[in-house]
């Protein structure tokens, strides 16, 4: 079992995902609240496996809980949960730490699923919030150091969402040496995490 907290100022917003996520016998609802600030010392006491943000917050923006929270150094993996898909919205967010971003027409069993997926790290985006995360890479950056062979399967398995257990398995490799692999796959490419390495991996057209 694993913990989620809610932060959304609608309160009609956090009991519809308190009731759909409490359903799921692997899912324990930690913690709600309205606002960031009343959000961030929870989030630092409860310290959830997951937390599910809006970005238009009152007295603290979605985006400053985000920066927060990894000053604070929690592990808490971050889910966006937002109307909205600004292009600069989406960039802040993803840049403080967010890992993954769903829109609120997202169908439930999606946010199920994102939830699971951020449990292992793995990051979710809603395809509008691809599209505009693609069309924000730069085209004029630097050359990349060029991918070996094993790296680029390793990364063809990461855009297919694969966590690193099922690549190992599916490589036939130990999980140790997919986590290598990932871990000069990001230097390579010069991004933070396996979500911008997806995004820049379809942008170069890299698999």
């Amino acid at each position: 079992m694993f913990s989620v907290y809610i932060v959304d100022d609608h309160p009609f917003v956090r009991e519809g995902l308190k009731a759909y996520l409490s359903t799921d016998p692997e899912i324990r609802i930690a913690g709600e609240a309205g606002d960031g600030e009343t959000a961030l010392p929870e989030l630092k006491k409860l310290a959830p496996d997951v937390a599910i943000i809006d970005l238009h917050l009152p007295k603290m923006s979605g985006v400053e809980l985000i920066k927060a929270i990894r000053e604070s150094g929690l592990h808490t993996q971050v889910i966006i949960l937002s109307s909205f898909c600004e292009d600069e919205e989406i960039v802040a967010a993803i840049d403080a730490g967010a890992l993954s971003y769903l829109l609120k027409d997202s169908a439930p069993e999606k946010l199920l699923a994102a939830v699971k997926a951020a449990r292992r790290g793995e990051p979710v985006l809603h395809p509008r919030i691809l599209k505009k995360l693609m069309q924000q890479v730069s085209r004029k950056e630097p050359p990349i150091e060029p991918l070996t062979a094993k790296e680029k399967e390793v990364l063809a398995e990461l855009v297919k969402g694969k966590s690193n257990k099922e690549i190992a398995a599916g490589l036939f490799i130990s999980e140790t040496t997919v986590k290598t692999h990932i871990s000069n796959i990001l230097q390579k490419l010069q991004v933070k995490d396996r979500t911008q390495a997806v995004i820049k991996a379809l942008e170069l057209k890299l698999v």
